[in-house]
Parts: C-alpha cells; sequence; structure tokens
C-alpha cells in the first residue's frame, strides 16, 4: 500500500488469501456520482483510494445487469468500464471497486490471489449475477470449492421491503401484497448451489446502521464503494 486507507468496514476472512477486503464507511465521504457532492471531492477519493492501493484502479458505471468483466494487467490508472456490474483478476495487482449504498457487494476469493467482486441488487440477483462472478473465476483456473465468498453490508431482509412483481421473480412464488427479502440469504443459497463451500455474512445493514453507511432507503445520496485490493 501507498496512502491511508479510508474509514472501512473490513473483510477478515480475505486476509488469509492476501487480499485486503473491505466496504468504506459514511466517514470516508460519498465516491458516488449521482449525489450533491462536488465532483471534484469525488474524484479526490477515487483518486486517493488508487494511490493507496497501489496505483491499478478498476471500476464501472453500474447498471444493475451481470456482467462481469475479466481484467488482464498491461494498464495503469483508474479505469471505469461501461455498463458493467462486477470485475474478476487473477492476479492481486488489480484493485477491485463497485458502488453500494444498500445493494449488496459479493466478495469472492481464491487461495491463488485471483478475485471477484461484484455489485448485486435484486435484479442482479434474479438475473444471477453471482454465477457470472463464480463463471469469470472458473474461466481463470480457479474450483468453486476454492473459492471464499462474502456478502458485505447491504440492506437486511427485515428492512427490504419489494413489491408482489419484484418478489415473483426473486422468490419464484406470488403473493399479493408488499413483503420482504433477505438478498444476502438469496445470494448465500446462490453460492452454495454454485459449489462455494465458505460463505460468511457481514452484520451491518445499511439501514439499520445507517450512522455508519450511507442507505438509498433511508433517503441517502451517496455511496460507499466495496474494494478488493493486494493485502501488500
Amino acid at each position: 500500500m501507498s496512502g491511508a486507507l479510508p474509514p472501512r468496514e473490513r473483510v477478515a476472512s480475505f486476509a488469509v488469501l492476501g487480499l485486503n477486503a473491505f466496504t468504506t464507511t459514511r466517514d470516508a465521504g460519498s465516491f458516488g456520482f449521482t449525489d450533491d457532492a462536488p465532483v471534484r471531492e469525488v474524484q479526490d477519493r477515487w483518486f486517493a483510494l488508487m494511490r493507496a492501493t497501489g496505483g491499478r484502479v478498476a471500476s464501472a458505471y453500474q447498471v444493475h445487469g451481470t456482467r462481469v468483466v475479466t481484467h488482464t494487467p498491461g494498464w495503469d490508472g483508474w479505469l471505469r468500464v461501461d455498463a458493467a456490474d462486477g470485475h474478476a483478476a487473477k492476479h492481486r495487482d488489480t484493485t477491485l471497486v463497485v458502488t453500494v449504498a444498500d445493494c449488496v457487494p459479493v466478495f469472492i476469493g481464491h487461495p491463488g490471489g485471483a478475485s471477484a467482486l461484484l455489485h448485486a441488487g435484486w435484479r442482479g440477483v434474479a438475473g444471477g449475477i453471482l454465477d457470472a462472478g463464480v463463471h469469470a473465476l472458473k474461466s481463470l483456473g480457479c474450483s468453486p470449492s476454492d473459492l471464499v465468498v462474502h456478502l458485505g453490508p447491504a440492506i437486511c431482509g427485515a428492512c427490504y421491503e419489494v413489491g408482489p412483481d419484484v418478489y415473483a421473480q426473486l422468490m419464484r412464488r406470488t403473493i399479493d401484497r408488499p413483503a420482504t427479502v433477505d438478498l444476502r440469504a438469496l445470494l448465500a443459497d446462490q453460492a452454495r448451489l454454485a459449489g462455494v463451500k465458505q460463505v460468511d455474512t457481514s452484520a451491518c445493514c445499511t439501514r439499520c446502521h445507517n450512522d455508519r453507511f450511507f442507505s438509498h432507503r433511508a433517503g441517502d445520496s451517496g455511496r460507499q464503494v466495496a474494494v478488493i485490493a493486494s493485502a501488500t
């Protein structure tokens, strides 16, 4: 690391993989370009993150889809891909970043140093972005049984109420009134069905712990980032 990292919630299970995985907290400031924060301040936070994590950051304009981009070496700086919601890399020297504010940051790591990071809202969960992330790592030679999955700070099942249409797409059954859904529980089930043996979930809810995290459902326009970087 070549600089100070922002205030963050660490993923302890990734340290043994040689990966520094975390989600920034409200104290780090917003990393979103769609809120009221001055653009220059947001850019400065991104460039500071880039410097602190080694000089190569991969991000994207997120569209609540299932596209996962696999990054290869040969570039430096801050890359912003169009229309993607996931990133994968074979080596630890590429920092992967997604922005979140209730959606689930899905961290996927391998003991060999490969990793993937996904932005999973309800559309991504229903569309299979977790399977897309596992497939991306399989294409890099990683067996699903060796992967570690962490589901980061996101809105919890008790706080996340959806309408009947969304509920049907997520739960595969119909209801006639709004109901709550636990996106992280669904993702954990999907990970295990994909062959992942080690899955853990953050205890933090972005809405319950709104003093620590930005939450769209709580009325925030700010965004935190989830990050996977090299631990050295």
